[in-house]
């Protein structure tokens, strides 16, 4: 009964260990910071890339930008389904099977990208 509540006990101690550098971080940041953070009369006003907000705070977005971030996780996660091939490649009962699977897979991913380029949708302009 001692090794399992002591298990507890470990838990508890890491547990109150991270709470202490939590409180001992956020009061050095206290301490340290400067007495007032926004004395700067611009500080707190909106910012995006070094351009002043003028305006309204709305803006209409162009949809090829949506289509250039689908574009991109699309590729990135059929890119992750490769690494099982790469880590497997080289062990004996990768076979021909195997190959033409991966064959496939990438003459799948390769017509996309090709019909995304024909289609124009990969220009920047």
């Amino acid at each position: 009964m001692d090794g399992y509540l002591g298990s507890y006990a470990l838990l508890g101690l890491v547990l109150a260990a991270g709470a202490l550098v939590f409180v001992l971080a956020f009061g050095a940041n206290r301490l340290l910071r400067p007495a007032n953070p926004a004395e700067p009369a611009g500080k707190r006003i909106a910012y995006e890339s070094g351009i002043d907000p003028v305006g309204g705070d709305w803006a209409q977005a162009q949809i090829r930008y949506y289509v250039y971030a689908y574009l991109y996780v699309l590729f990135a996660v059929e890119a992750v389904f490769l690494f099982p091939w790469a880590v497997i490649f080289d062990q004996p009962g990768f076979g021909a099977v195997s190959i033409a699977e991966m064959g496939i897979f990438v003459a799948v991913l390769a017509l996309g990208i090709v019909y995304a380029w024909r289609k124009k949708i990969l220009t920047w302009t």
